[in-house]
């Protein structure tokens, strides 16, 4: 049985502020959906000031799948790691850890867009610096004990459900994040299949006297919508997976690895090289037994409410059910 994840990052080129609510509300209500169904988590993310309405605020969402749901986790991947003030990202994790009975899985990665660091007011130069000093701020805080912060004595309460403290990974695709996530004996979530920087994390978890694991991409992880008619899901809605493709490629520069990289510049040629794709229940369920995990996007790029919901239903009631056998 493979990992199953449903993705919401709540994209809307063209959306008004009621048609947005709506759609925030349908995502709640599938992450429910999913959750009855067996579905292992929903994932979110972190974007700022994006003309398309791109989630800027993972965990408020990630709150409102929690009081909705019982047992599915939430993986934010990824939060912008330097743009969080430490100390009320470790209340708000504690919070949601606590309100979820641990359902909260955060990966904290540095970001790739200049311009948001910018809007915020931070120094792009010290994201390093910023994302060392957040990491141990939070797992300091956790403890629930007073410790000195920026040379005043401060304390995080409540402490987390989880202990020693919530699930917390490092994201990225330098050596350097590697070796961040190796020094504070964190766990390693690389942005793409990259077996090499696994290994150096190992190597760096050695050095440092730290254990470690690795959530890595596979090397085929496609972005997946369901349909009984690919044909005229391609026909009508392939600009939905256009526009976020595209969104991706303006703001990926040739250093960034990521698993959702496209260089297509139509809907033909994006349904030709196979990162987004439409498949029946029936090339789900084959997919299902040859990949390690199954990535439904069922509103992608401001797809249509109903045409998720259609997605949605059939993962779930005709894709699921053979999967398990």
């Amino acid at each position: 049985m493979p990992f199953t994840v449903v993705r919401f990052n709540l994209v809307d080129p063209h959306a008004d502020p009621a048609s947005l609510s709506a759609r925030y509300r349908a995502a709640v209500e599938m992450a429910a959906h999913a959750d009855a169904h067996g579905v292992d988590t929903v994932q979110t993310e972190e974007h700022h000031g994006a003309v398309n309405n791109w989630l800027p605020s993972p965990f408020a969402f990630a709150g409102a799948v929690f009081g909705a749901t019982r047992r599915i986790a939430v993986t934010v991947s990824a939060i912008i790691g330097p743009l969080h003030d430490p100390l009320r990202l470790a209340e708000e994790i504690a919070v949601l850890d606590l309100l979820s009975a641990g359902r909260l899985v955060t990966v904290a990665g540095i970001g790739y867009r200049p311009e948001e660091y910018e809007e915020r007011g931070v120094d792009w130069g010290r994201r390093g610096k910023l994302q060392d000093l957040l990491l141990e701020t939070l797992l300091t805080a956790w403890s629930g004990e007073p410790f000195t912060y920026r040379g005043r004595t401060v304390r995080i309460t409540p402490r987390p459900f989880t202990q020693p403290h919530p699930l917390l990974l490092v994201g990225g695709s330098s050596k350097a994040a590697a070796r961040r996530a190796a020094r504070l004996g964190l766990p390693f979530f690389p942005s793409a299949h990259l077996p090499e920087l696994e290994t150096y994390y190992q190597e760096q978890c050695a050095a440092h006297g730290t254990e470690g694991w690795t959530m890595m991409p596979a090397r085929e992880t496609p972005l997946l919508h369901v349909s009984e008619d690919p044909d005229r899901t391609w026909a009508e809605h392939g600009e939905h997976f256009l526009h976020e493709a595209r969104t991706y490629a303006s703001w990926q520069s040739k250093d960034i690895r990521s698993a959702v990289r496209s260089a297509a510049g139509s809907v033909a040629e994006l349904r030709a090289e196979g990162v987004y794709r439409v498949v029946t229940p029936e090339e789900c369920v084959a997919l299902g037994r040859e990949l390690e995990s199954l990535v439904l996007h069922p509103l992608c790029g401001g797809m249509p409410v109903e045409e998720g919901w259609r997605s949605v239903r059939l993962f779930c009631d005709a894709v699921l059910p053979r999967l398990r056998g």
